[in-house]
């Protein structure tokens, strides 16, 4: 049976360009909640930002794993946290200085917004060369020439790259800086999240499990991104939007239909169902697994 739901959130539990979660996904979290089990995202995006993305409903996010797994939350309740250091971010923003277009984004988690995570601040370039890219910088983007704290929650760079250019610095990242990791949070931002290494979205949802006092096999993941790799592996019920990544494909076991089908949705009030007689959800029938 399952008793935790975790998934992520752009173009997985809500589609992209949607402003928020539908009606229909948050009733999806409501059956689960009404029927005793528990619901949580696991996003890149902070704590705060599930005031708008779920439309007011604060009951949605009050359980779960934020900014890629970085902060972990039972019930309001912060129960894991991991910071970035701001000496790897300022070697991050030094090197990033050569490579046109791009920027270390560093938010503001007290100066969040309807549609933010934050007031962004950037590293590694002058305002006038981010101005050149307004539509990943805007006209006028907050540029800063030093970190001044010694750890950071969330930073990522944004790069006004082709997608080829993009996996191509994510590569190169990875090399020059083994002491922190890189990922995409999602094949269509102009984003590469950074991570404190060894931490991932896979290691807070066994975080959440172990709060919870929850076996892995009683959780289950959807997820459709680069990203989201690590918690898809983490747990045998593991389930990608059939709009995800073909490395997100790769290592879920179970196919869903796409995120502009409110799937995730469909998909909770199944978990809520079976959980009255104890059972599973059709669309974890063994059989099915890709």
């Amino acid at each position: 049976m399952i008793k935790l739901a975790l998934t992520d959130l752009d173009n997985t539990l809500i589609p992209l360009g949607a402003p928020h979660a539908s009606m229909r996904a948050i009733a999806g979290i409501h059956a689960m909640l009404d029927a005793g089990l528990h619901f949580g995202p696991v996003s890149g995006r902070v704590p705060a930002a599930m005031r708008w993305m779920f439309g007011g409903d604060t009951e949605c996010g009050k359980t779960g794993a934020y900014v890629n797994g970085q902060l972990v939350y039972v019930d309001g309740r912060l129960v894991h946290q991991e910071l970035l250091s701001g000496a790897h971010l300022t070697e991050v923003g030094a090197w990033i200085r050569d490579v046109k277009g791009c920027a270390l984004a560093i938010y503001d988690l007290d100066d969040i917004s309807e549609t933010t995570d934050g007031a962004t601040y950037y590293l590694g370039a002058t305002r006038e060369e981010l101005a050149r890219h307004e539509s990943s910088f805007g006209t006028r983007p907050n540029v800063i020439d030093r970190l001044d704290r010694a750890t950071y929650i969330k930073a990522n760079l944004r790069c006004d790259l082709p997608w080829d250019e993009m996996v191509t610095l994510r590569d190169t990242l990875r090399e020059q800086f083994p002491m922190i990791d890189f990922v995409f949070p999602t094949m269509y931002g102009p984003f590469i999240d950074i991570l404190p290494k060894g931490w991932s979205k896979g290691r807070a949802v066994e975080v959440l499990a172990e709060e919870l006092k929850l076996t892995l096999d009683e959780v289950a993941v959807f997820g459709d991104s680069e990203n989201d790799v690590s918690m898809l592996e983490a747990v045998p019920h593991s389930i990608v939007v059939d709009n995800a990544s073909p490395e997100a494909l790769a290592a879920a076991h179970f196919r869903i239909g796409p995120s502009a089908d409110d799937a995730v949705a469909d998909a909770l009030f199944e978990i809520a169902k079976a959980a009255q007689t104890g059972g599973m959800p059709a669309f974890l029938d063994p059989s099915q697994t890709i």
